[in-house]
């Protein structure tokens, strides 16, 4: 899943104010984040197997560090707490910590059955990713539904507070859409190396919320 976290990083913000949605996409995002530097350091790996799915044609077949169900609640437990020693702020530090742990279960849905809880064995996941239809749906009902949260829970201070919003929906709607029409990439590494990429989603999120102000209540 892509959409999918960034529409529950959105939806964050109502549950925790204090949490910026740039650590709000950190959390949500942490797996990823973490999956593709990790990959070019030749801890985790995966490979381009056009086929695999509908979807995508990458076969992840090792990363029990980033996406292992167990790893990601230490994870969570880990900066969750790291979060709450510097803020004091408890809810929120919960809402950060079950956001780390969320990836695991919202890629069970879209990811056939290569899940892992720890290393090897089980492997779980839904297969949504068989349907191009059902994909299509499904990223789109949870970043609809998580914008939507957001954009009841704040207003723009600025012109900068809705276009930088505005943009960056617009910019994961583009890049998503291009991963599932588009060829093969070319080689697992420019795949990781565009994943690192990712990181620029944390400031980026930071900026809008910058520019927002949470509405009354």
């Amino acid at each position: 899943m892509f959409l999918g976290h960034f529409g529950l990083g959105f939806a964050g913000k109502k549950a925790a104010p204090a949490l910026s949605l740039g650590l709000l996409f950190l959390a949500v995002g942490w797996a990823d984040l973490l999956f593709f530097p990790l990959t070019l350091l030749g801890v985790e790996h995966f490979r381009i197997a056009p086929g695999a799915t509908a979807v995508t044609p990458m076969d992840f077949y090792d990363y029990p560090i980033s996406h292992g169900l167990v790893a990601l609640a230490i994870w969570g437990l880990v900066l969750g707490s790291a979060y709450f020693l510097f803020r004091r702020q408890r809810a929120a530090a919960n809402v950060f910590g079950l956001g780390i742990v969320s990836h695991w279960f919202l890629d069970a849905l879209v990811h056939r059955p290569d899940m892992p809880i720890l290393r090897g064995a089980p492997y779980f996941g839904l297969g949504i990713w068989s349907s191009v239809p059902l994909t299509v749906a499904v990223e789109a009902v949870a970043l609809g539904v998580g914008l939507a949260i957001y954009l009841r829970t704040t207003r723009a201070l600025d012109r900068t507070g809705s276009w930088a919003l505005w943009s960056l929906v617009a910019f994961l709607v583009i890049l998503w859409t291009a991963s599932i029409v588009e060829p093969p990439p070319p080689s697992a590494s420019a795949v990781a190396w565009s994943g690192v990429g990712m990181w620029l989603f944390v400031p980026w999120g930071y900026w809008i919320d910058r520019h927002r102000a949470m509405v009354a209540a």
